[in-house]
């Protein structure tokens, strides 16, 4: 049986508020019945509400929709996030006042509150889910659509996978990715030639390793697997390997499976809001221009349907590269547009591939429109103008 995914379209017939965005998240979370399911729950709403001076983060308006359909329902909400985002989220507009909920750092105020599970993945054997949202009783996970340098893509699953852990755990998510070897030192003993490698990405992403001298070390971040430093690079000595790339998609999926195996099945529900779309992360601090079509809002039970819904509607529409910074480039126009940025290896379904392996949904799902935009046919009268009155 395949999951329900309710979507609301950026698009309108009419000029009337009833057909915009946070209308449409209203009509989303009804069919989700939200507000009977909180009823005397604590009710997590992770968000990510940015840092510094990004403006694409999910606007309030939206936020205090949830906000008051939660406590409509009899639920006590508060908004969450990582500490040193939450401890700023007033500068971005997410106060106490506006979203009419608290603000709270997902592991208190040092990341010292979380609670340890375990699960060994390359290298890893702890899991340290953030306290605030391991108390919760019910999860409502809202996200932003963007790029991601790390995995292409960033929605509901990234959401939960960084945001719900501490930075310890978050660090060795990132880590996962150096886990299984790609640079072979003594293949490469020449110094010079090793400069030569790293001095042939154009994005900085080959560097000298901190902690071990005569070895590089790769940023996977900034790779696009344009591969212009193997043919550099003596034979043998480096692989620019799709393992490396494809750990960091397993342990977001597993950071997803844990975190959500401390709520009973029927006590999360997930909504992304797909506008505003940029390259990176909104944990940047800042916000560039759009890469992609305002693609609208979706919600549902089944988190990976989720963000599969919202890649398969995203990969309907083009890059704009003209908004493109210009440090980044297009290398390869292979899968999703988001890949076309980031590289063929950081392809935003293997989060889902690897989710679905461990259970945590399903990527079979059916499309709902709440709101379908009528197609309107204008009455043959022209503008009257003033002076004919």
């Amino acid at each position: 049986m395949k999951s329900i995914v309710y979507y609301g379209s950026p698009r309108q017939a009419r000029l009337e508020a009833k057909e915009t965005l946070p209308a449409k998240l209203d009509l989303i979370l009804d069919h989700l019945h939200l507000r009977e399911r909180v009823k005397d729950e604590i009710v997590a709403i992770k968000l990510h509400v940015g840092n510094n001076i990004g403006y694409s983060v999910i606007h309030p308006v939206f936020v205090r929709k949830v906000v008051q359909a939660v406590k409509d329902g009899g639920g006590s909400p508060f908004v969450c996030d990582v500490d040193w985002d939450a401890n700023t989220a007033a500068e971005r507009g997410y106060t106490a006042e506006v979203l009419g909920c608290p603000v709270y750092p997902t592991a208190g105020i040092h990341e010292n509150y979380f609670y340890t599970h375990e699960w060994k993945f390359k290298g890893m054997q702890e899991w340290r889910v953030a306290g605030m949202i391991q108390d919760a009783t019910f999860l409502v996970n809202f996200a932003h659509a963007k790029g991601h340098p790390s995995c292409s893509y960033g929605g509901a699953m990234k959401n939960l996978a960084l945001g719900c852990m501490t930075g310890k755990t978050r660090a060795a998510i990132h880590d996962t990715c150096h886990y299984d070897r790609y640079w072979f030192g003594e293949r490469c003993p020449n110094e010079t030639t090793r400069q030569k490698i790293a001095q042939s990405c154009p994005h900085n992403a080959l560097v000298e390793d901190r902690h071990h001298p005569g070895e590089l070390h790769l940023h996977i971040e900034q790779c696009n697997q344009c591969l212009r430093c193997l043919q550099v690079a003596p034979a043998g000595s480096l692989k620019i390997d799709p393992v490396n790339f494809a750990a960091f998609h397993e342990a977001n999926a597993i950071s997803v499976a844990i975190t959500l195996g401390t709520f009973a099945k029927e006590k999360a529900a997930h909504v992304v809001l797909a506008t505003q779309m940029t390259p990176v992360c909104d944990c940047f601090g800042f916000t560039s221009m759009p890469i992609l079509p305002d693609a609208g809002i979706f919600g549902s039970d089944d988190i990976v349907a989720l963000d599969e819904a919202v890649l398969d509607m995203t990969a309907k529409t083009p890059l704009i590269e003209e908004n493109l910074p210009a440090s980044m480039e297009v290398y390869s126009r292979t899968g999703h547009p988001l890949s076309w940025l980031h590289g063929p290896y950081k392809d935003p379904y293997n989060v889902n591939k690897f989710a679905q392996q461990y259970g945590v949904g399903q990527r079979d799902y059916e499309l709902v429109d709440v709101l379908p935009v009528e197609s309107i046919t204008h009455a043959p009268i022209g503008y009257i103008s003033a002076s004919a009155n």
